[in-house]
C-alpha cells in the first residue's frame, strides 16, 4: 500500500483553489494500487486533499495534533467539515499534545512527513509563517529524502498573514 501525505495552507486563494482541486484529484484518483493517505485535517488544503482521497477510495489516517484542536476552527461550517473527515478515517493517530500550539502542528506535520511514501504540498513555496507551517514540513520532509510533490498555481499568492 502506498502512503501519501500532506501538507498545506489553510487558505487557498480563489485564483488558485481549481487549479490546485482539480491537480489534487488527477494524483489521487489515478493512483494504481490500494492507498492511505495522512492529514491533520486542518482547514484549507488538508480537509481538500482528505475529502478528495475518500471519494477517490483511499484510506485515510487522521493525525490530530492535540487534545483541544477542535477549538481551533473559526467556525461551525470549518469544525462540521473536520469532524465528517474524522468519522470517515480508518485510522486516527492522537499525538498527545494537550493543546493546539505550533509545537503540536510541528508534530503532526512530522509525523505524516516520517510515515508516507510521498508528501504533497499546497505549497506557494514561501517560507513558514510559523513553526510547523507548510515550509517547515516540506523541508523536513526533503531533509528525510522524502519525495515532495508541489501542487500550487504560479504566479498566486496568498494573502498577508493568512
Amino acid at each position: 500500500m502506498k502512503r501519501i501525505g500532506v501538507t498545506g495552507h489553510r487558505d487557498i486563494p480563489p485564483a488558485a483553489f481549481e487549479e490546485v482541486r482539480d491537480r489534487l484529484r488527477a494524483l489521487l484518483c489515478g493512483h494504481d494500487g490500494s492507498l492511505e493517505v495522512l492529514s491533520s485535517l486542518a482547514t484549507g488544503a488538508d480537509q481538500l486533499f482528505a475529502a478528495i482521497a475518500l471519494d477517490c477510495g483511499a484510506a485515510l489516517t487522521a493525525v490530530i495534533p492535540s487534545g483541544d484542536y477542535e477549538t481551533g476552527f473559526a467556525d461551525a461550517a470549518e469544525l462540521a467539515r473536520y469532524r465528517g473527515l474524522k468519522r470517515r478515517a480508518t485510522q486516527e493517530v492522537d499525538l498527545g499534545y494537550p493543546h493546539a500550539t505550533d509545537e503540536a502542528y510541528y508534530a503532526a506535520g512530522a509525523y505524516i512527513a516520517d510515515n508516507c511514501d510521498r508528501l504533497v504540498a499546497v505549497w506557494d513555496g514561501l517560507p513558514a509563517r510559523g513553526l510547523g507551517g507548510t515550509g517547515d514540513i516540506v523541508q523536513y520532509a526533503r531533509s528525510l529524502g522524502r519525495p515532495v510533490t508541489v501542487i500550487w498555481r504560479d504566479g498566486v499568492r496568498r494573502a498577508r498573514g493568512l
